[in-house]
């Protein structure tokens, strides 16, 4: 991403978490750092149409490690798959690598987002109550189920409303040809890759999560590399 493009988006991120910011500026702030993060994709995508060198397919991996290792990597699948960008989760000691797979525009958001988004569930989880009575590893691991489910559903307006201002069907058609060939790439590198069953979580901490979710700031302060991701105390 340009450094133009990141310093938009640390501007308004700073303005976001000022405490002196009303909700429904820092609302406004974080809408438009997630605006431009979304543009950025889909501007991208269409410079690759013309110039596919501009834009390749490639992979990363990205290691998320315990505690919450694998609610940490639901947050990960969750900002990777409305970002047109696939993930594989392999077991790695008490924690997991996380392969990557999408255009390098996209994996660049990803690991953008994805890092930001660990440092605000830390803080929000930090800052969650558990209610008396419960436990708090089920109640923190539904809290970030409902982070998770937000962000995702919030990144795919997003990117819904960037493809409509840019072109409506001309540059969804785009926009699906680049997703099939990322799924291509994961088929060859998993020819045998299998569907994980779906969780069954329980606890109280939903509801929380997804409140803090449709809070977080969706523009990212950074780049993470393939090192260990940041961590949530247990």
């Amino acid at each position: 991403m340009s450094e133009a493009m990141l310093s938009k988006v640390r501007k308004l991120l700073a303005q976001a978490e000022d405490p002196a910011c009303t909700p429904a500026e820092s609302a406004a702030f974080m809408a438009k750092a997630t605006e431009l993060i979304a543009r950025y994709g889909v501007d991208r995508a269409l410079l690759a149409a013309r110039d596919p060198a501009a834009d390749p397919v490639g992979d990363r991996t990205v290691d998320v490690i315990a505690p919450y290792a694998r609610d940490k990597a639901g947050l990960l699948a969750a900002v990777a798959e409305p970002l047109r960008c696939r993930c594989v989760r392999r077991r790695q000691g008490n924690g997991f690598v996380m392969h990557l797979f999408g255009f390098a525009s996209d994996l660049e958001r990803v690991e953008l987002l994805f890092t930001s988004l660990l440092v605000q569930a830390a803080h929000g989880l930090a800052g969650a109550a558990v209610p008396a009575g419960e436990h708090p590893a089920a109640f923190r691991r539904t809290w970030l189920a409902g982070f998770a489910y937000v962000v995702a559903e919030r990144l795919r307006a997003a990117e819904s409303k960037a493809v409509a201002e840019s072109g409506g069907t001309s540059t969804a058609l785009v926009l699906a040809d680049r997703s099939d060939r990322v799924q291509r790439r994961v088929a060859e590198a998993y020819p045998r890759l299998r569907t994980a069953p779906r969780r069954r979580l329980a606890g109280g901490g939903f509801g929380s999560g997804a409140a803090a979710g449709r809070r977080a700031d969706l523009g990212g302060t950074g780049v993470a590399g393939t090192g260990a991701a940041p961590g949530i105390a247990g």
